[in-house]
C-alpha cells in the first residue's frame, strides 16, 4: 500500500511540474503576440547608404490588412517625400519612393493594425551618403534679369573725346594758315603791281611821253 501512494505522489508532482513548465513558456508569449511588432525593415534603422534607395519595405510579425497600412517618409526638415501607396503582401509592406532622394537624413513612419484590433505606430531614420552625389547647380540668370555689363575704361573715354575734339585730327587747324598765306600773296602781287604802275609813269613823265 505504501508502494501505491508513493506512485500517486510521484505522479501529482510530475502533473504539478508539467503545469508550472507550460505556464512560463506560455505566459511570456502570449503579450509579445498579442499587437504586431516590426520585424525587418529595408532599409534598416540608422543604416548609412551609399545609394539612395527606390523601396521601402517593412516586414512584420501579423499579416498586414492593406486598409490599415501606413507608410510615410519625410527629410530633415520634416517635409513629406512622395511615395507611392502601400503594396501589401502578407507581413509585408512595400512603398516606392518617386524621387530620387538627396544625401541627407531621412525617417520612415508607420502605422498597422494588429490582428487584435490594435493599432501599432512607430519610426526609425536612416542616411543617405551617396559620394558620387554632386551639388545642385546654381541657377542661371533668367531672361527678365539684365546681364551685367562691363564699365568702360576711364582712360578710354577721355581719350576718344579728345580725339574728337582736337583740331589736328580733324584737320581744321590748316584752313586759317592756308587762308592767312594767301591773303598775304593777294597783299604782295597787289602791291608789286602797283609799284610797277608808277615806276611806269615815271618814266613816262621824264621822257615827255604820254603815260602807256
Amino acid at each position: 500500500m505504501s508502494s501505491h501512494l508513493r506512485r500517486r505522489s510521484t505522479a501529482a508532482v510530475l502533473a504539478a511540474a508539467l503545469t508550472v513548465a507550460t505556464a512560463l513558456l506560455i505566459g511570456p508569449v502570449q503579450p509579445a503576440y498579442a499587437h504586431n511588432v516590426l520585424r525587418k525593415a529595408t532599409p534598416a534603422q540608422d543604416a548609412t547608404l551609399k545609394k539612395a534607395p527606390s523601396r521601402i519595405t517593412l516586414e512584420f510579425l501579423q499579416k498586414l490588412n492593406p486598409k490599415f497600412t501606413t507608410i510615410t517618409l519625410s527629410d530633415a526638415d520634416k517635409q513629406q517625400v512622395a511615395v507611392s501607396e502601400p503594396e501589401v503582401s502578407g507581413t509585408k509592406g512595400t512603398v516606392s519612393i518617386d524621387p530620387t532622394l538627396p544625401n541627407g537624413v531621412y525617417t520612415v513612419a508607420y502605422r498597422v493594425v494588429s490582428a487584435d484590433g490594435h493599432p501599432v505606430q512607430g519610426s526609425y531614420t536612416f542616411t543617405v551618403a551617396d559620394p558620387t552625389a554632386t551639388a545642385e547647380p546654381s541657377p542661371s540668370p533668367t531672361a527678365s534679369e539684365p546681364a551685367p555689363t562691363t564699365p568702360a575704361s576711364p582712360s578710354a573715354a577721355p581719350t576718344a573725346s579728345a580725339a574728337s575734339a582736337s583740331p589736328a585730327a580733324s584737320g581744321s587747324s590748316d584752313s586759317p594758315g592756308t587762308a592767312a598765306l594767301l591773303a598775304g600773296g593777294g597783299v604782295l602781287l597787289a602791291l608789286v603791281a602797283g609799284a610797277a604802275v608808277l615806276l611806269l609813269r615815271r618814266r613816262a613823265a621824264t621822257r615827255g611821253g604820254p603815260a602807256r
